[in-house]
């Protein structure tokens, strides 16, 4: 129950890379095209996230310092974390077509950084005391 209940917490965290933008009735295949990237993004840091709860859920992931599991959340998920980065990529140009490039890869980088950030955190709040 309380991995659930931090997971959650966690999703909702990134969720503000994720603005929804008002869109007009005149561009109805924009807004499909809007739409579908903003699904494709939120499926992709739905995975991501379950990916790395079953990082910090693993058995053998229960003893680490806080520095080797960040290290081991890092390197796990490797497909689920580039399908993160570039479906929310191609949201964020969908979003903000006149805004660079490298600053929505900012961006996307910035969300997964943070999602690295947020497993370690909770994994160190909440392993069992040293002995």
């Amino acid at each position: 129950m309380r991995m659930l209940m931090v997971g959650t917490a966690l999703m909702m965290m990134t969720s503000a890379a994720m603005t929804f933008g008002a869109m007009t009735s005149s561009a109805m295949a924009d807004d499909d095209d809007d739409r579908n990237a903003q699904k494709l993004a939120m499926q992709g840091r739905d995975d991501y996230w379950h990916c790395l709860a079953r990082e910090y859920s693993r058995e053998s992931n229960q003893g680490l310092s806080e520095q080797d599991f960040g290290r081991s959340v890092a390197g796990a998920c490797p497909s689920e974390r580039q399908y993160y980065r570039v479906a929310l990529l191609d949201y964020l140009a969908a979003q903000y077509p006149n805004i660079d490039a490298g600053a929505h890869l900012a961006t996307a980088n910035r969300a997964v950084e943070s999602a690295q950030k947020d497993i370690v955190t909770a994994f160190v709040k909440h392993r069992p005391p040293q002995k």
